[in-house]
């Protein structure tokens, strides 16, 4: 991830005034809830488990691509699946970097209770960024992303999903887990030649373009950078477009349970990320849960995307609770 798009000036104008209230400097980890104005289903999302999760894939090192550190983490994470009772399988392909590049990807699909013809998609993507072209000392420009956050978290909110589901027998739709690989070989700042949409998402674009025969899922959520401290998740403008009744769904469940303070009734803008070939190419209605923090001179997405700073350091699991729980209340209030 990532780049920001705008359709017109006036979304801009909009997404400028709806987003003007978040900080760079806020990023004091928070409490997790209000209190709730709706009964909690399904079971409890352990905020402690998921920063977990993001710490174990943050200790195989930068999981660029092509690299062993890569390659071990996929490993990690396809048992981790399976161990709590995922059908669990890999799609590898070889896709073309920005620069030309070979890349050696792999998305990781994870499926609960395979058998349901009904299915909400989970996706997040599990690669790191290769360069930390967005940090404020040049000389980090050329160095790996630990990507606690942007990757990490994403997956370990998911693992945590599927941790709380493996025993579950009332869930009454399957859920589908995919982990998408290649999404951040995106064109880095640095480079001679001029940004390309394209260049992002590689591997969410090889799956939109190779589902299996017949496959549908009644809609999609992407979960992108969801652990960073400060966080709020301001209503993207890609889902708007295309899922704004999954948008209206999950900001209102997050309200409902006491977490609308991470999920404010806001603008935010379009941005080019996995859920737009999902949307666009696989036809399946998917939103994107992404950070707004436009008052940062660093970046709205925060102030540690894609620089040397995207580390444990900076993860709130009072974030992930929110992005989580939310989640499980979604699921369990699908009929």
């Amino acid at each position: 991830m990532k780049k920001l798009f705008f359709s017109s000036v006036a979304m801009f104008v909009a997404v400028v005034l709806a987003c003007s209230c978040a900080s760079c400097k806020n990023t004091a980890k928070t409490s997790a809830a209000e209190a709730d104005t709706i009964a909690l289903v399904g079971p409890t999302f352990s905020a402690d488990s998921a920063y977990a999760f993001t710490a174990a894939q943050c200790a195989f090192g930068e999981r660029t691509m092509n690299s062993r550190a890569h390659d071990l983490c996929g490993e990690w994470i396809m048992k981790k699946f399976a161990s709590y009772g995922m059908t669990v399988e890999a799609q590898d392909a070889d896709v073309k970097g920005w620069d030309g590049t070979t890349l050696h990807s792999r998305n990781i699909i994870a499926r609960f209770r395979p058998e349901a013809t009904t299915r909400i998609l989970l996706c997040a993507h599990w690669d790191s960024r290769p360069w930390a072209d967005n940090d404020p000392d040049s000389t980090n420009w050329r160095k790996p992303v630990m990507a606690a956050n942007d990757g990490a978290s994403g997956v370990a909110v998911m693992l945590e999903i599927a941790r709380a589901l493996q025993s579950d027998t009332t869930l009454k739709v399957g859920v589908d887990f995919v982990c998408f690989d290649a999404e951040d070989w995106g064109t880095p700042q640095w480079a001679d030649v001029a940004d390309d949409a394209d260049t992002w998402a590689l591997g969410a674009q090889h799956w939109a373009t190779h589902l299996p025969e017949g496959y549908e899922a009644r809609y999609g959520i992407l979960l992108d950078m969801v652990g960073g401290a400060g966080s709020k998740f301001y209503q993207e403008g890609v889902s708007k477009q295309y899922a704004a009744e999954i948008v209206n769904k999950v900001w209102r469940t997050a309200a409902g349970i006491g977490y609308g303070s991470f999920f404010p009734m806001k603008d935010g803008a379009m941005v080019t990320d996995d859920h737009v070939p999902v949307n666009e190419k696989a036809g399946i209605a998917c939103i994107d849960i992404i950070p707004c923090f436009p008052d940062c001179p660093q970046s709205s997405f925060g102030p540690t995307w894609h620089t040397v700073n995207d580390t444990m350091d900076n993860i709130d699991p009072n974030v992930m609770k929110a992005v989580g729980q939310t989640l499980i209340q979604v699921l369990y209030s699908e009929e």
